[in-house]
């Protein structure tokens, strides 16, 4: 975009997601080149970067430039950084980590703001991340559907994923992966129809991970309307699709996109370093 002066950002579709270009993320960014990094990501809800070589240290470096960072009380750590989680499949596993519509840590009280993936070895073929926009999904609904929705305010949590009886703990994607599945109690509600803490825009925070009903209402009465933001958020126009490569970083926001991790290399090992960066109330 012509706008943008030490930084090249080319959008990967109409609505959601760029790729950023000449930056160096281990090297010293300005602050006029932060700025604009900044709105980048306030734009496009999800930026990309490639060929970023980064150690551990520079990794949390960049993320803390943006905020704390919330370490996932799930996840296994990388030896020597309790602040990094790793994503990792194996080639004999059949269930990926993240193989579903979702958005990080909506189960806290203070979700996430943004989680920041670093590739370490990814297959050759396979292993895409898609991405949506919750902007777009909401902006896309009738005035009907938002009045009513702007009157509701959904529950998540993370039990049924992560708990001792959750999804995780029973497929092969969990064991030694996950941990403290005793943690995963409790609910919290959100609004349906947010108010982007930055943006200041609309956004649509359900998602089939983690929300299990409406508050006030049953799961059961719940479901079709559900069903139907899940499948309306998922339009393709809303989506990107991202390619990775050793050395790629995937930096998103958690109150603004979903995303999609591709279960699709059988046989091959995909390991990501995934730092968190903390967030606030929802309103």
């Amino acid at each position: 975009m012509s706008d943008y002066e030490t930084i090249e950002v080319r959008p990967m579709s109409e609505r959601c997601g760029a790729e950023v270009l000449g930056i160096d993320l281990g090297g010293r960014i300005g602050n006029r080149q932060w700025d604009e990094v900044r709105r980048a990501f306030a734009e496009h809800g999800v930026i990309f970067f490639r060929e970023q070589r980064l150690t551990p240290e520079q990794h949390l470096d960049f993320a803390r430039r943006w905020g704390p960072i919330d370490v996932n009380r799930f996840f296994q750590a990388v030896p020597g950084y309790p602040e990094i989680a790793e994503v990792r499949k194996e080639p004999e596993q059949k269930t990926n980590i993240g193989g579903g519509w979702h958005t990080d840590h909506s189960y806290d009280a203070a979700p996430a703001m943004g989680s920041i993936l670093l590739a370490r070895e990814v297959p050759e073929h396979g292993g895409d991340t898609l991405f949506s926009s919750m902007y777009a999904a909401w902006d896309a609904l009738s005035e009907g559907l938002k009045e009513t929705l702007l009157a509701l305010r959904a529950v998540h949590s993370a039990a049924h994923v992560f708990g001792e009886k959750g999804g995780y703990k029973q497929a092969a994607a969990g064991g030694p992966q996950f941990k403290n599945a005793a943690l995963a109690v409790g609910e919290v509600s959100h609004p349906v129809g947010i108010v982007h803490p930055e943006s200041g825009r609309r956004a649509l925070y359900v998602n089939p991970a983690f929300t299990l009903r409406f508050e006030g209402w049953t799961a059961a009465e719940s479901k079709p309307l559900l069903d139907f933001l899940y499948a309306h958020a998922a339009r393709p126009e809303f989506t990107c699709r991202f390619r990775w490569r050793e050395g790629s970083i995937a930096f998103w926001d958690n109150r603004a996109t979903w995303h999609y991790a591709l279960n699709d290399y059988h046989g091959d090992r995909r390991v990501m370093h995934r730092i968190t960066v903390a967030g606030s109330m929802l309103g």
